[in-house]
């Protein structure tokens, strides 16, 4: 018996979280289904359309009024210059995850630099215009001001990475807390008593909860945090060097170090070398992403592993869910959402 005109439990028409809820799917799956997306298989179709049928939802214009507003087109952008973009694998891995959850749908992925005020200016007549019909933002620092300006313009909008612990928009990242922390824990089984981080860009939340994680799994193990034993990098492979090359000269008797990305152990493996102390027997080293950097050092690298393309994939979904809650008078649907993805050592002969 079908239910049409049936109230949802807020007692208003029903929602598209009540569809996804009874359907047991997630909202980008039961968005795509009413977008018509080929990316959904025979029975999952099937059991969101008979939730539908027996709800009475009605698409909120999500469907309708898109298909006639829409510009299907989302934008990729990168608050960061292009040079970074091509050195660090994360944004590689990022952008195969977006391109494959979008490679079956009418959406077109446009890939838009803004790392200088002249670009950001740019991109906002660009945006203001409403030629996307959502953005994922990456590499978002605690103070940029797009996140606000896309919230501003009612523009639907994922994050990868909150930018602090009071986030408001819809954002999916790794567990860098519980990442860092498994990373210590390692390095303090294997006998590691003066463990050094070399830190990322601390305006990244981010790169903040990996010094987090760090502390804690020194506190856990009952080691004194030593906060001269935490250099700041730039997430690049000279700045993970240059960290290095401090370390040792003001603390020699060093023997572990975790670096918040591989790209920055790299850059410290070389520091080491030149001062011939060897990998793993003198200092045990630590990355983090697990890119094929890490698999490709000598000696391979052990990292934390960060699945990126599953959170570019995620962000799409997020992406599509917020796209078809949004109304036309820019008042969202549902709570945004955020989503944390587990990470996971990968133990390799760096440590």
């Amino acid at each position: 018996m079908t239910g049409h005109g049936t109230r949802g439990r807020s007692g208003g028409r029903p929602t598209l979280e009540e569809v996804a809820a009874r359907a047991g799917v997630g909202r980008g799956t039961v968005s795509r289904v009413i977008n018509g997306s080929p990316r959904v298989s025979e029975a999952t179709r099937a059991a969101v359309e008979a939730a539908v049928a027996e709800l009475g939802y009605v698409p909120n214009t999500a469907a309708r009024a898109l298909a006639a507003n829409r510009t299907n087109a989302i934008a990729l952008v990168v608050p960061e210059p292009e040079t970074r973009f091509f050195a660090e694998p994360y944004f590689s891995g990022m952008l195969h995850g977006v391109g494959a959850e979008l490679a079956d749908t009418e959406m077109q992925l446009l890939l838009i630099f803004a790392g200088s005020a002249r670009e950001r200016q740019r991109l906002a007549q660009y945006l203001a215009a409403h030629r996307v019909d959502g953005v994922l933002l990456v590499s978002v620092h605690a103070d940029d001001p797009l996140p606000d300006l896309l919230d501003q313009l009612e523009i639907p909008t994922v994050i990868s990475g909150r930018r602090s612990a009071e986030e408001t928009l819809p954002a999916v990242e790794a567990d860098n807390f519980a990442g860092a922390r498994s990373a210590v824990r390692h390095l303090v089984a294997r006998g590691r008593t003066t463990i050094a981080h070399i830190a990322g860009r601390l305006e990244i939340y981010g790169a903040q909860c990996r010094v987090d994680g760090y502390r804690a799994g020194l506190e856990e193990a009952g080691h004194a945090v030593d906060e001269d034993l935490i250099v700041p990098g730039d997430f690049t492979e000279e700045g993970g060097r240059r960290a290095m090359t401090r370390l040792l000269e003001h603390h020699p008797d060093l023997d572990a170090v975790f670096a918040a990305s591989d790209v920055m152990a790299a850059g410290a493996r070389q520091a080491l070398r030149a001062l011939n102390r060897r990998i793993p027997e003198d200092v045990a080293l630590i990355g983090f992403d697990d890119s094929a950097i890490a698999r490709h050092m000598d000696p391979p690298l052990t990292s934390v592993r960060q699945p990126i393309e599953e959170m570019g994939r995620a962000m799409i979904d997020v992406l599509l869910a917020e796209i078809a809650e949004r109304r036309p008078t820019g008042v969202r649907g549902a709570v945004h959402r955020q989503v944390l993805l587990p990470t996971e050592l990968v133990e390799r002969a760096s440590s």
